[in-house]
């Protein structure tokens, strides 16, 4: 343990302010995880952790604590903050008390373990929709999460939140389409990709043996003539009233709990 740091100005207290933003995480290869279930999360799933910043006025919870004294021992570095100090970088109203600066990880698709059911999604923009699509991957038991062509950073507080702590159990790669199409192709993998035009629709689609990846585009765009042509399949769902289109989170949900529920 350390002595308490008062100071916003303090450089550790100044980092952890910058890692609101992709540039600082990119630099330092860390990002922000803020609250007791995500930073238990992150422990238990085995990522490193950096730094565990705690602040005592806060932090009343007998397994925030017993999480604390456990990194301490560790070898974690763990750093007393006040509550002036913990609040010009905790973004949760009334924060719990406790963030980790932890290590980012940057799988390959070589490296992407063996699955049978996962998502792909092309340039998500809403790092909220990409968090709680990685908690239903968690609820469906699918295997993971590709994310192609840039979109939204998956280390975004906003994201790590929405996750509720599952983006740590949930292996994904960020990588460009073609590349992850090639990749795909190689593995004889069965790539199904979402169209409101698509003639197939969810509840009349069968997996078969090969592992599947649900493919879904961009909030605003969708997946363009040349994605959708690299698919093997083409699903849609129905859309009995007025609207047009589905929050992308959303649609996720019902297209992997519909695959999920598809003997293979």
């Amino acid at each position: 343990m350390s002595t308490l740091i008062t100071s916003p100005s303090n450089p550790l207290i100044k980092q952890a302010r910058a890692l609101r933003q992709k540039k600082a995480r990119q630099e330092s290869g860390l990002f922000l995880v803020e609250g007791i279930l995500h930073v238990g999360e992150a422990a238990e799933a085995g990522w490193e952790i950096d730094t565990l910043l705690y602040c005592p006025e806060r932090l009343r919870s007998g397994f925030g604590q017993a999480l604390t004294e456990k990194l301490a021992g560790q070898g974690v570095r763990v750093v007393a903050v006040s509550e002036a100090a913990f609040e010009t970088f905790a973004e949760k109203e009334n924060p719990q008390g406790i963030a980790a600066l932890v290590r980012e990880r940057h799988l390959t698709l070589g490296e992407f373990p063996p699955f049978r059911l996962a998502a792909a999604l092309v340039a998500p923009q809403d790092p909220g929709n990409i968090g709680s699509i990685f908690r239903t991957l968690d609820a469906v038991g699918a295997d993971g999460l590709f994310l192609l062509e840039g979109g939204a950073d998956p280390y975004q507080p906003a994201c790590v939140r929405a996750s509720m702590g599952t983006l740590f159990w949930k292996p994904f790669v960020q990588t460009s389409f073609r590349a992850f199409t090639e990749w795909s192709k190689q593995g004889g993998f069965r790539l199904v990709g979402t169209s409101a035009h698509a003639s197939t629709r969810l509840h009349t689609f069968h997996r078969d043996q090969r592992p599947t990846i649900l493919l879904l585009g961009s909030e605003q765009k969708g997946l363009s003539a040349e994605q959708m042509a690299a698919c093997d399949e083409l699903l849609s769902l129905p859309m009995r009233g007025r609207a047009s289109s589905l929050n992308l989170a959303v649609a996720a949900g019902i297209f992997l709990y519909g695959l999920y529920g598809q003997s293979d």
